[in-house]
């Protein structure tokens, strides 16, 4: 019955900077290629941080496969990065450039729907030229097997699609990874959670603000005791005329806190630091959200299963060490390395050690070295056991503590170790670096800010309502709706909160014949498609329908 399917040299899942690479790369080599996207445009299901570099020992950067891609893709290039530690009203700002400029030829802060939709139009261009195309509006919803081999793909709303390769760049969330077996959704410790407002500025004022020329940008991290205690921090990074500024968090601190996301954004958009850039003016332009893969931990080392290959999230590919947050160049590289090593397959006549190859070029090129350091590895074996986490903790908050900040300070090692990537590699994900010694530098050290921060940032229902959206069929079943296996989406979910019943899950109370049942009830109409439930929560999760659902016109 195959024989019947349409058929392409390859597939490609995801147009967003992964699959525009993998799709550039194989067009640029003559491959008969077909891009499947389910957004109605490349960028309209996608939610970044964000910023794109371009390493200096990287394969591939995306304005090497994209020369324009500068001039007319990105926002604002970024030549100053800064890091705020915060102990209520006071502030330690640490110099992070250097580490910001190490190994870098450049960095651009970028919006996903303008950069996805501009990358799409090259693509489409690229890939006809060789036979092939890119459609939107198609959600591929599994793979297609053949005596139980992977021979394509299948798809909600065209027939099943035949392919000599499939590279699946269809993000964090991967139906594709899943239905092949090489990603899961099991653990809360293996991923991060980020929630994101874009908030407009007047014409003009950025440069004045923020101190830097009309043509640069800055970028500031955030860490201490503004987020209740959950690991993670902040950012704000400048676009050409808005604000891109969130929050990112271990997602099993989250739930620990059970802190709720809008509020921990709300704790960073209103603190008193914040009033010298918004100065009392504030237009929210769209709220979003997205799971993150920690690289550390799930980058997958043999990301490929047959004529499968995984890039970018898809393979857990988001390198997060400190503050060295890089995910989007690494997608570019291993999207063009999977379309390489296809190419380099297929040319000898054996297309089926493309992924072979892929994870050797992965390897060979030092992605994987990036994105699973050894040295992690070995320290976070000792740094993140709950006796040593403990004790360092106790420490770092100590008047002892304290004076070997002082100290180091004074001699110049705080700074040099926050600019240090070997530092900041081997640096355990626990309370004491994203809680603990942010809080204790800035009151050893800090500054008090004596602004008052006025803004008032929307409520929940205002952000969710001001999301567009076209509603298709629930996508989202919920297997065991107790409170005990399904509660923590009521506080975890970034549109979801405690006593507010216009979200995705609501906690309730149920009375039934004198038993009373604590139960979880789940709407999917305001979902945002970022995933955490299917981790913290007892769930079927798929995507919607292509076109359907949540469309994001910043992203």
């Amino acid at each position: 019955m195959t024989d019947d399917y349409e058929h392409y040299e390859a597939v490609v899942v995801g147009a967003g900077p992964g699959g525009a690479a993998a799709a550039a790369t194989l067009a640029q080599n003559g491959v008969e290629t077909l891009v499947l996207e389910r957004g109605v445009e490349s960028g309209s299901k996608n939610v970044s941080g964000g910023l794109i570099y371009a390493e200096e020992s990287a394969p591939y950067t995306i304005d090497g496969l994209f020369p324009d891609f500068r001039a007319e893709a990105s926002e604002r290039p970024i030549s100053e990065y800064y890091l705020h530690n915060v102990a209520g009203r006071k502030v330690k700002t640490i110099d992070l450039t250097g580490i910001h400029e190490h190994d870098t030829a450049w960095s651009d802060a970028v919006l996903r729907r303008h950069m996805d939709s501009w990358l799409e139009d090259r693509v489409h261009e690229m890939t006809r030229e060789t036979g092939g195309g890119l459609l939107t509006g198609v959600r591929v919803d599994g793979l297609l097997r053949e005596a139980g081999e992977i021979v394509g793909v299948t798809c909600e709303e065209l027939d099943p699609i035949k392919a000599d390769a499939i590279i699946a760049a269809d993000g964090v969330n991967s139906e594709l990874a899943r239905d092949a077996g090489l990603m899961d959704w099991e653990d809360p410790e293996e991923w991060f959670q980020g929630v994101k407002a874009i908030v407009d500025m007047p014409e003009g004022t950025i440069a004045d603000r923020f101190g830097v020329a009309d043509d640069e940008g800055v970028a500031h991290l955030f860490s201490g005791d503004l987020f209740e205690g959950v690991r993670g921090g902040g950012f704000l990074y400048t676009n050409d005329d808005s604000l891109s500024i969130g929050t990112v968090f271990h997602l099993d601190s989250l739930v620990a806190e059970e802190a709720e996301p809008h509020e921990l954004l709300d704790a960073l958009l209103t603190h008193p630091l914040l009033d010298q850039w918004l100065q009392g003016e504030y237009e929210e332009l769209e709220y979003g959200a997205k799971l993150v893969p920690d690289s550390k931990k799930v980058a997958h080392p043999s990301p490929h299963r047959g004529r499968l290959m995984l890039v970018g999230d898809a393979a857990g590919q988001m390198q997060a060490q400190g503050p060295i947050i890089k995910g989007m160049n690494h997608a570019v590289s291993a999207g063009a390395l999977a379309a390489e090593a296809f190419v380099e397959a297929d040319t000898r006549g054996r297309p089926e050690e493309a992924g072979q190859r892929y994870e050797t070029k992965l390897r060979d090129e030092g992605v994987m070295k990036k994105l699973r350091p050894t040295r992690y590895k070995v320290a976070s074996a000792v740094g993140e056991n709950d006796a040593v986490a403990s004790v360092t903790d106790k420490l770092v908050d100590s008047s002892l503590g304290k004076l070997g900040i002082k100290a180091a300070d004074r001699l110049g090692l705080l700074r040099r170790s926050f600019n240090s990537p070997f530092v900041m590699s081997v640096m355990p994900d626990t309370q004491t670096l994203y809680v603990t010694a942010p809080t204790a530098i800035a009151e050893a050290l800090g500054t008090p800010v004596r602004a008052e921060n006025d803004v008032e940032p929307p409520d929940l229902a205002d952000r969710i309502g001001d999301l567009t959206y076209d509603v298709g069929d629930p996508h989202i079943e919920l297997q065991d709706n107790s409170f005990a296996a399904s509660g923590a989406a009521v506080s975890a979910c970034p549109v979801s909160a405690t006593d507010f019943g216009g979200g995705c899950y609501r906690d309730e109370t149920v009375k039934t014949n004198g038993h009373e049942e604590h139960l979880v009830s789940l709407d999917t109409q305001p979902c945002v498609e970022c995933g955490t439930c299917a981790i913290v929560a007892d769930t079927e999760w798929e995507h919607p329908a292509g076109g359907k659902g949540v469309e994001f016109k910043q992203g």
